[in-house]
């Protein structure tokens, strides 16, 4: 690949749950496990705590490739269960706790906290979901403004192949991915409009910080953002993911889908901007039905089933894969599609349990430690049947 190419480096960030190995509960342990880790020097400046005391996450490097990608998320991945386990404690990885509710997790201290509480209150307090954000870096802001604009249309695609969250508050919600809906409720999430250029996008966070609507340009968290201090592309749609290599194949696609895009820009080949609205009905879909549903093409003006559009998004990137030694990664899409997503999963052990909760807990454990140096701690105790929180808040 050329110099330009070779910006397109990748970071990953992964939200865990901190879960009580015989309750299955999460637990609000983050600063014990912090504070464990100051004389635990492996994990530096790689972790950090969230909003809620139950959420810890994990952010690599900047990875020059996919194979640099996986080496750092299985060691920060298998650090982190070990630093767990001296608390009697798990990780795992998924969009939502299937039954642990929000009122009963401790705010993280912190002023930065506090102002979110304060600010946005229930909907702040709420808000125990768990993503996997991905950057890729790109040449400039200038073209990446417009592969940023074309690059929304392909969210919907990934997001249903990153479903891994049916379950909220101890319910079957019917949706695939039902981290987005509790997102939502945040202003400044979902599909960003369009810009026509970088100007247009800067005079908005600046206009935004002026109004005091927010205070810094990370309080925009839409579902991809060209990130207000650093060359990345963020995306930041996709749920945690509970396998090592779920993750890996979908950072490796966002890595594939900004490099084909910017590629077709300096071969003055664009690809179409789609109106927010448009996409937003793939959105939709994507959440409430994952892999089993249609997406719209709209330049066929027809109704698609989503693993014939994945195939399809595969075949678009296959060079700059190839280009980029990451075909290996992202032919795990291939076993996502044969084994469904992890909310797809989720469901199958639910329902092979008996609708059993506690053992969907058990399950999202034992594949987050799948490929990891350390074993899962063992339960004595047997899954607790739990039954449904009261409120649907």
């Amino acid at each position: 690949m050329s110099d330009k190419q070779h910006a397109f480096t990748l970071g990953i960030e992964e939200e865990f749950q901190i879960i009580d190995a015989e309750t299955r509960e999460l637990r609000s342990y983050v600063e014990q496990i912090l504070e464990d880790e100051q004389g635990h020097m492996t994990l530096k400046e790689n972790v950090k705590a969230e909003m809620h005391q139950s959420v810890i996450e994990l952010g690599t490097d900047i990875c020059g490739d996919i194979e640099v990608a996986r080496n750092q998320v299985i060691r920060l991945r298998s650090d982190l269960a070990a630093l767990a386990a001296k608390q009697n404690l798990k990780i795992a990885s998924a969009g939502t706790h299937p039954f642990s509710h929000w009122d009963d997790q401790l705010i993280t201290e912190g002023e930065r906290y506090k102002t979110i509480v304060q600010d946005l209150q229930q909907v702040a307090r709420a808000n125990l979901i768990f993503g996997l954000h991905v950057h890729v870096g790109i040449p400039d802001r200038v073209s990446g403004i417009q592969v940023m604009n074309q690059a929304r249309y392909f969210l919907p695609h990934l997001f249903a192949l990153s479903a891994n969250s049916p379950f909220w508050l101890g319910r079957d919600t019917g949706f695939k991915g039902y981290r987005l809906k509790v997102f939502e409720r945040f202003p400044r999430t979902g599909i960003p409009d369009a810009f026509e250029s970088i100007s247009e996008y800067d005079d908005y966070l600046k206009l935004l910080v002026k109004t005091t609507c927010i205070d810094n340009a990370k309080k925009i968290w839409w579902d991809i953002r060209l990130h207000p201090f650093f060359n990345t592309l963020e995306f930041r749609v996709c749920d945690a993911q509970t396998r090592v290599d779920d993750t890996l194949a979908l950072a490796a696609l966002m890595q594939a889908i900004v490099c084909k895009l910017y590629k077709l820009q300096r071969q003055n080949l664009s690809f179409r901007v789609y109106r927010r609205r448009l996409i937003d009905e793939n959105r939709w879909r994507a959440c409430r039905y994952g892999l089993d549903g249609n997406l719209i093409d709209f330049g066929r003006e027809s109704e698609i089933p989503e693993r014939n559009l994945l195939h399809e998004l595969l075949e678009f990137v296959g060079k700059e894969l190839e280009e980029l030694g990451s075909t290996w990664a992202v032919a795990h899409v291939e076993k996502i599609l044969r084994e469904g997503s992890g909310a797809d999963r989720q469901l199958a052990a639910w329902k092979q349990s008996g609708e059993n909760l506690g053992a969907v807990v058990d399950h999202i454990t034992r594949e987050t430690y799948e490929n990891l140096f350390v074993q899962e701690p063992r339960s004595h105790t047997p899954p607790p049947a739990m039954a449904p929180a009261e409120t649907d808040d």
